[in-house]
């Protein structure tokens, strides 16, 4: 089956002196299903990228005037394409220059005469790779939404049953007003470790975790593992999420901020809502539904006082 991601293969720019292996890899790549457009040399490179930002480039290394070793540099220097995907194709095959064009920025380096399959295989390595870091959270390292919706959407075909539990933190704006984002990226970051470690320790089959941003995080996994994941990853982070707080917060028992008037209030450790959609209690036909559900539990979890797990147990009529 083809994947959302195989049937929108993207821009690739070919940046190639020579018109003859120009057209040659952008036939192969048009055959995958690229749109590509070709580039003669360095100027005429950064022409078509302040057009339009392609997916990936695809550099000679031996050009006139501006090779493809300076091109990269300058991509890697301007912001718009700092993380623009790179590969460099070089008669050279010397270690030396596979170094210099790597240290500069590339992401792989192909020597010609290359394989066709090769290429194109090279060419999907690094896209995909590339795809896989934008998804990550840059604080936690773990998948983001685009990723999470992908899983929710592969579990649902299996056809086996499923548990979707949404983790949400209580009362972590007060460790943000009272410490700074700094501290409070301490406790999402200790969220993110209590979590996993709540997902292996329920042992196989490994559960998915899954950040979508803040003190917000998803995990799937099958009925069986709901208590032993949440259990676990409840008690491990209210233990150290302790450490966290400043001794006297810690001894007294909360954090003291103030309201929108200026008033103080006192507010409490963070603790952890949980809102569990299970597929075995309802028919769910698209994965916005299940994250729904989830997160009308994570509503009913956050009325009890302290770390709750709600399960949503209704029937499908």
């Amino acid at each position: 089956m083809t994947s959302p991601e195989e049937s929108n293969r993207g821009l690739v720019l070919v940046v190639d002196d020579d018109a003859d292996i120009a057209r040659f890899v952008a036939l192969n790549l048009r055959l995958e299903g690229f749109e590509v457009v070709t580039a003669g040399d360095g100027y005429q490179a950064l022409a078509h990228l302040a057009r339009r930002r392609p997916d990936m480039v695809l550099l000679d290394v031996m050009m006139p005037m501006v090779d493809g070793v300076e091109l990269t540099r300058q991509l890697r220097s301007d912001p718009m394409t700092a993380s623009l995907p790179i590969i460099l194709l070089t008669a050279k095959n010397l270690s030396a220059d596979k170094i210099v064009g790597l240290t500069t920025g590339a992401d792989d380096y192909i020597v010609k005469p290359f394989d066709t399959q090769e290429l194109v295989a090279r060419v999907h390595s690094v896209l995909r790779r590339h795809r896989e870091i934008r998804e990550l959270s840059p604080l936690t390292g773990l998948p983001g939404n685009a990723r999470i919706t992908r899983e929710v959407t592969g579990w649902m075909r299996q056809g086996n049953e499923f548990a979707l539990c949404y983790v949400d933190a209580n009362h972590f704006k007060s460790v943000n007003d009272a410490y700074g984002f700094v501290r409070g990226d301490d406790f999402i970051s200790t969220l993110a470790s209590s979590l996993h470690r709540g997902v292996v320790g329920a042992g196989p089959p490994l559960a998915f975790l899954g950040h979508v941003g803040g003190d917000d995080f998803i995990i799937l996994c099958v009925p069986e593992q709901v208590q032993a994941i949440t259990q676990r990853a409840i008690m491990d982070f209210e233990e150290r999420a302790l450490v966290l707080y400043d001794e006297r917060d810690r001894e007294r028992g909360y954090v003291e901020v103030t309201d929108r008037q200026g008033n103080p209030v006192r507010a409490g450790f963070v603790t952890l809502s949980i809102g569990v959609a299970i597929s075995s209690h309802r028919v769910f036909t698209d994965p916005r539904e299940v994250v729904e559900v989830a997160t009308e539990m994570k509503s009913v979890a956050k009325k009890h006082s302290g770390s709750f797990v709600a399960i949503d147990r209704r029937q499908t009529l």
